[in-house]
């Protein structure tokens, strides 16, 4: 049959490539973003009681009503911001959906969205999917900072989104107070809509401040905050998040929503929804991460790699010297079947398949994954 493909340079994955790779040769995987430890035994009993008592059917199309009302409490007290849980969130099948389905209802063909690289794959072919045209923007290191008027002079009469993520995969950098103020105004000037992917919001270091769409009033006027309880409560597989906007682009996500999944995990939802009330299951987990983070800079000291910053998510990244004659994708490869560890390129990230000798390395594992990856990154 002949078709003509919408996506005709997009194959595999880095991440299904480098954990193939790894398979194959039995190496540890520090590349895929995944936790290597258990989630909590009370939710994984609260997913079986509710699914012991009959809850195995469709939820409604928004989310069920205790999630969605749970969420709202939480965000209230985070956030010090009220939400309407009846009009302004949608429990999605993860961040991801959430991100396509924003994007699906509030982007137009020719609409212009601009994206900062390095980012998260999904974010390049959902805009083009829809007809929209990606403008991407790099950060660069040591930093990955914004260069704000650089940003201004790419708006024009298409733009329509600005897209942001904090903190940032694979970066590890966070926004700050004086960046959100900027983003307000320029949004507010060139009515932009702002997509805030924030699924690492409770991952975040050094006393640092998570700096949510969701505290600024009048951004979060124009604002689509994304979240995922699969990276707060270490179910990746669970496919659950969270989108959060005003009613009126929230009645928009949820039009495409409803066919794009319908409906998500109805017994997983509600156990969710009582697992969050006890904020000790979430309130701590920079800190949990922080110590990870920590050990794994210390199971590496000694190596020639060297740790770029890191204030958020459960990514490192670490830089290789001018020695190894090698590409960034090349380098992963080489370390993967040779070093048996897996990390990911950080040019995968780039649309421009920018390299800087960078590598990223997942530490949300175990102390004896981590352990085990620093003996052997060592002798690199």
């Amino acid at each position: 049959m002949n078709i003509t493909s919408r996506l005709p340079e997009v194959g595999t994955t880095i991440f299904s490539i480098m954990s193939k790779l790894a398979l194959e040769h039995s190496a540890l995987n520090l590349g895929q973003g995944f936790p290597d430890f258990p989630v909590s035994a009370k939710l994984i009993e609260l997913v079986h009681q509710q699914m012991k008592e009959g809850h195995n059917q469709y939820a409604p199309m928004p989310g069920a009503l205790p999630l969605r009302k749970t969420i709202a409490d939480v965000i209230e007290k985070t956030y010090r911001q009220k939400i309407d849980f009846e009009t302004e969130i949608t429990v999605t099948a993860g961040g991801t959906e959430a991100i396509f389905a924003s994007i699906s209802a509030l982007v137009n063909s020719g609409d212009e969205v601009i994206v900062f690289d390095p980012s998260y794959d999904s974010y390049d072919p959902a805009i083009r999917l829809n007809g929209g045209v990606p403008v991407h923007l790099n950060l660069l290191p040591p930093n990955f900072s914004i260069d704000w008027n650089l940003v201004r002079s790419k708006i024009n009469k298409r733009t329509r989104f600005i897209l942001v993520n904090t903190p940032h995969n694979p970066a590890g950098a966070v926004l700050s107070h004086s960046d959100l103020k900027t983003l307000e105004t320029l949004a507010a000037e060139h009515d932009l809509i702002v997509l805030s992917d924030e699924v690492y919001e409770r991952i975040i270091f050094e006393n640092k401040i998570h700096e949510s769409v969701l505290k600024y009033p009048d951004l979060a006027k124009r604002s689509i905050a994304i979240f995922s309880f699969g990276k707060t409560f270490h179910a990746t597989g669970w496919k659950v998040g969270y989108a959060i906007a005003p009613q009126h682009l929230t009645q928009e996500i949820r039009k495409a929503h409803q066919f794009i999944t319908f409906s998500v995990n109805t017994p997983v939802q509600l156990a969710l929804a009582e697992f969050l009330n006890d904020p000790e299951n979430y309130l701590h987990l920079g800190k949990f991460y922080q110590q990870k983070r920590d050990f794994f800079l210390e199971s590496i000291k000694g190596t020639s790699l060297q740790p770029l910053p890191c204030f958020g998510s459960y990514f490192q990244l670490l830089a290789y010297d001018e020695r190894f004659k090698k590409s960034d994708r090349e380098m992963a490869e080489w370390m993967t079947r040779e070093m048996k560890v897996a990390p990911i390129p950080v040019s995968a990230f780039y649309k421009d398949q920018s390299d800087h000798r960078l590598l990223r390395f997942c530490f949300a594992k175990t102390e004896e994954t981590l352990r085990k990856a620093g003996e052997i990154l060592k002798k690199i």
